[in-house]
């Protein structure tokens, strides 16, 4: 089922409950939402080709064949890297919720939800998609940021090696990397980063900071135990321990 509106923000849900389906699409599409539905994964992937571009998808945890964590992976791994995700579950313990920001999620709900929070969720995740905000932008927004043996594109935002050879970021692994990259040699707490990348509307729990900087150390190749870029400070947050230079070319 899909909306009308073509000037609308396109959402994908993918959810086997039907009610779920049908309550959560009038709800989005009555506040001005464009939504389309899947009841599985491999609708959810013929979708995908044939009916987007989607802005957002909101991904149930529990689906009949492939699940939503295994579902969340592939699209983090494939051409859909940077569309944001919400997880939806059931199961609302914390370890649900690490898997999901393993995996790559920009936001998890727990079932049941209301409708109007869901759908500030989503307005929140686009914005922090769309929207870098002031205090993570270079003084002289150039293309470029280069750090060791990395460059950060911030127009395409990508990571490009020192061969050139392009690593995609997701949203969420991007702007982490931005925030780092534009507070070099200063210690960042947790709780800054959280509200720098997410807002004071995130919802802070214990490892969701460190999982989203495990995540940003694999694509940077950053040992853990002795990192390069990315360093640990006890009881305080974490470090960009390289010398950043702005390029334009």
């Amino acid at each position: 089922m899909t909306s009308t509106s073509p000037a609308s923000d396109h959402i994908l849900l993918v959810d086997d409950d039907r009610d779920i389906r049908d309550l959560v699409s009038a709800y989005l599409q009555k506040n001005g939402l464009r939504v389309t539905t899947a009841p599985t994964g491999r609708h959810m992937r013929q979708l995908l080709e044939t009916a987007g571009p989607f802005d957002l998808v909101i991904l149930d945890l529990m689906l009949p064949g492939e699940d939503g964590l295994t579902l969340c992976r592939d699209l983090r791994a494939g051409k859909f890297k940077t569309t944001p995700i919400i997880m939806l579950t059931a199961r609302g313990d914390e370890t649900d919720r690490v898997l999901g920001l393993e995996m790559g999620a920009d936001d998890y709900m727990p079932k049941p939800f209301a409708a109007r929070e869901l759908l500030a969720r989503i307005k929140s995740v686009l914005r922090r998609t769309r929207m870098l905000p002031p205090n993570m932008r270079s003084s002289e927004e150039a293309r470029f940021l280069a750090f060791g043996d990395w460059r950060l594109d911030t127009v395409e935002r990508v990571l490009l090696d020192h061969d050139g050879v392009m690593v995609s970021l997701s949203g969420a692994e991007y702007r982490l990397l931005r925030v780092l990259v534009d507070h070099p040699q200063k210690v960042l707490s947790r709780d800054q980063i959280l509200s720098i990348t997410q807002g004071r509307e995130a919802e802070l729990f214990e490892r969701s900071i460190d999982l989203m900087i495990s995540r940003l150390r694999k694509c940077l190749n950053d040992d853990a135990r002795e990192p390069r870029y990315i360093k640990t400070v006890r009881s305080e947050g974490y470090v960009f321990a390289s010398q950043v230079e702005a390029q334009d070319v």
